[in-house]
């Protein structure tokens, strides 16, 4: 076997040497990891997914008109809204999202609707769904004990369930927890540089989500990892594949499928030394549930039995292809493509502390690249620096 082919069999117990100082910083799976309580969190794939089929099969879907939907507020519960809806026999109650839709519905701002008594809002919310210009509204109704109201979209909304996304995943993935090649994470020793992809999931480490609004998970191919080259000190440069995927059937966002290659993912769950990330995005539009049957789900399992052969034939025709040899090649080569003065300066700075020698190879200039854009505070700007990098390491492919 080369060097430059998937390793055999399972890391050392204690885990490989990773250099995250290369390649750019990712931090969508750590916000998630952040802000999720721990009833939103997940154990297994097995788990979560019997938690969002379970609600998918207590809810119901139906298209009605809008004037049709009756509010109602009571004087003796002024804090509370309820909804009659056409052929229903019991009101439903939305929910902060659903209530957030219909105030869009209805033309007024839900934060205001928020703060009235509860008859007030409901007399602008029934002035604005009897004055609706669609006409027509799809509602999600869940009955759990009681009925609530879960979504309330346009008639076209074409409704990807979540347990349909986490139904494709379980197809690489298993139960997600090392039983397939597709697992959650380990997590990376800073202290010693030392990433282990043999932990224990619990809920404080799981990337397995979902709330009443929509679904995340995180799954990595960590214990095969992959040599593509060497570092400055003659070790290997590993990294694995990973990907990110997200849904929400009562329309808070997209569908979405994002695969990369990355070298490490630390307890906060930020990912490090990321490389060729690639995104997709589905909208619930009328034919969404077709275009995930027909892209989104053949695409995941493309990307989970690929080969990495064009991934490390990229990364290794970027170190080969040698496109300065002096200060002024450096330059031209940055300003060239649209580089500021700065930025150039400070990408060779970059390179020469953290490789000993200044940028040669289209590959040198892309790790300077993405090293000055985690520098940048703004978001946006980091990305847009990332993404050049990107195009820069597709171009010498």
């Amino acid at each position: 076997m080369t060097a430059i082919e998937i390793m055999n069999g399972r890391p050392e117990s204690g885990g490989y040497k990773v250099d995250v100082s290369r390649g750019g910083h990712n931090g969508r799976v750590s916000s998630e990891w952040f802000s999720r309580p721990d009833d939103e969190k997940y154990s297994s794939l097995s788990e979560l997914n019997a938690s969002v089929k379970g609600r998918a099969e207590r809810s119901q879907t139906r298209t009605v008109e809008s004037a049709a939907i009756r509010v109602e507020a009571h004087r003796d519960d002024p804090e509370k809204l309820a909804l009659v809806l056409p052929d229903a026999d019991t009101p439903v109650a939305p929910t902060h999202w659903s209530f957030g839709q219909l105030a869009s519905l209805s033309g007024a701002p839900a934060a205001y609707l928020r703060q009235l008594p509860a008859p007030l809002a409901g007399i602008n919310l029934q002035y604005g769904l009897t004055n609706h210009r669609a006409e027509q509204v799809k509602t999600m109704e869940f009955a759990n004990g009681r009925t609530e109201l879960r979504a309330v979209t346009g008639p076209d909304y074409g409704r990807i369930y979540d347990h349909e996304l986490v139904s494709a995943v379980q197809r690489i993935a298993g139960d997600g927890v090392g039983d397939t090649r597709w697992k959650v994470p380990g997590v990376l020793d800073w202290s010693t540089g030392i990433y282990n992809p043999m932990v224990d999931v619990t809920k404080d480490m799981t990337t397995l989500y979902a709330s009443d609004r929509d679904v995340f998970l995180f799954l990595v191919d960590d214990r095969n990892p992959i040599e593509a080259g060497t570092l400055p000190d003659g070790s290997p440069d590993l990294f694995f594949r990973g990907f990110y995927c997200w849904n929400s059937e009562v329309g808070a966002k997209t569908l979405g499928i994002a695969s990369f290659y990355l070298r490490a993912v630390c307890q906060n769950r930020n990912l490090w030394g990321v490389e060729d990330f690639q995104e997709i995005t589905i909208r619930h539009s009328k034919y969404a549930a077709n275009r995930f049957a027909h892209e989104a789900a053949p695409a995941l399992a493309n990307f989970a039995d690929s080969s990495p052969q064009p991934f490390i034939q990229g990364i290794r025709s970027a170190r080969k292809r040698i496109v300065a040899r002096s200060d002024e090649d450096r330059t031209d080569f940055l300003r060239k493509r649209g580089f500021s003065k700065a930025e150039t300066g400070k990408i060779v700075e970059t390179v020469l502390a953290e490789e000993g020698r200044p940028p040669e190879s289209v590959f040198d200039f892309v790790q300077g690249i993405t090293a000055v854009a985690r520098s940048k505070p703004q978001q946006d700007a980091r990305l847009t620096m990332e993404t050049r990098a990107k195009k820069l390491l597709e171009a010498a492919a």
